[in-house]
């Protein structure tokens, strides 16, 4: 709420038409003026101090400003010790968090910042994450210009892998979907150096063993009105380079991946090359996973 306060002072206001303000005081043929209140330290407004990023930002809106849960969830939080700041607890109500200071939510590191969601359809070429040789394109560069916050990936595609890759701040999702227990749902559009053979589409529904554990698919087939070399494969893993893993231990080799669902996101209405921000329901969404 907004009021034009402004101080009168010792300003009068006019009468319609003007004229002289007459005055009712009778024996004096003059306004008798009136006193004026001297200035005294009794009378002086008192200074406020200006606040200081210095001061630092009330714990629990800190928490509550990086989308980890409100305000009162994050008091419950503090008391009950699943907070930490610089790798201390801290149960003090009204701790007051300083610039550089790592706070911790059960376990998560979290920031004030407000969480930004991302979905870009990467194309081929470019690296997503570690190093990377001088000059080389990243998914940075193509969504350089979505938002001012600090974004990483959620999961990795391959240099030479398109499709759908999400951004995040929200270390909390970051960490959920990276390594969830029950997986996350994938399907991919592969494209391989030879045709497939449905026995080994088979061997992929029963199940492959890699190095690090059994690999289930939850759907594999030709897609219609294509090669036999083409194929859609649906999983729940997170594993690295998982899909080329499991062609590779039948004899196949990858020459195509794309990345056409991710969560219950699609490519829909999203050119290749092209980002846009998550829906306040596709958010929810991929938050319940």
């Amino acid at each position: 709420m907004s009021r034009n306060e402004k101080s009168s002072g010792n300003r009068f206001k006019g009468r319609p038409g003007g004229g002289e303000r007459k005055y009712n005081n009778p024996g004096s043929d003059a306004p008798k003026k009136k006193p004026t209140r001297p200035k005294t330290a009794a009378f002086d407004k008192p200074a406020t101090k200006p606040a200081s990023k210095e001061d630092g930002m009330r714990l629990n809106k800190y928490i509550a400003n990086s989308g980890a849960c409100s305000r009162r969830d994050a008091d419950i939080y503090i008391a009950a010790g699943n907070v930490t700041v610089n790798g201390k607890s801290v149960t003090e109500m009204g701790y007051k968090v300083k610039p550089g200071d790592e706070v911790k939510f059960d376990g998560h590191k979290v920031n004030p910042e407000k969480p930004v969601y991302i979905l870009l359809n990467k194309p081929r070429g470019f690296f997503t994450t570690g190093s990377v040789d001088k000059g080389s394109k990243t998914v940075m560069d193509l969504i350089a210009n979505a938002t001012k916050s600090k974004v990483v990936p959620v999961g990795k595609l391959d240099r030479q892998a398109s499709g759908l890759l999400l951004f995040t701040n929200d270390g909390t999702l970051e960490k959920q979907l990276g390594k969830p227990k029950n997986g996350i749902r994938q399907i991919y559009h592969v494209e391989l150096t030879k045709p497939v053979g449905q026995e080994d589409l088979d061997k992929l529904m029963a199940g492959i063993t890699l190095e690090d554990g059994k690999i289930k698919v939850q759907d594999v087939s030709y897609i219609e009105n294509r090669p036999k070399n083409e194929i859609g494969l649906e999983t729940n893993s997170v594993k690295p380079h998982v899909v080329q893993r499991l062609f590779k231990s039948l004899g196949y080799e990858v020459e195509k991946l794309d990345r056409v669902v991710f969560g219950g996101l699609t490519k829909k209405d999203l050119p290749r090359g092209n980002w846009r921000v998550l829906t306040k329901q596709e958010v929810i969404n991929i938050k319940m996973l």
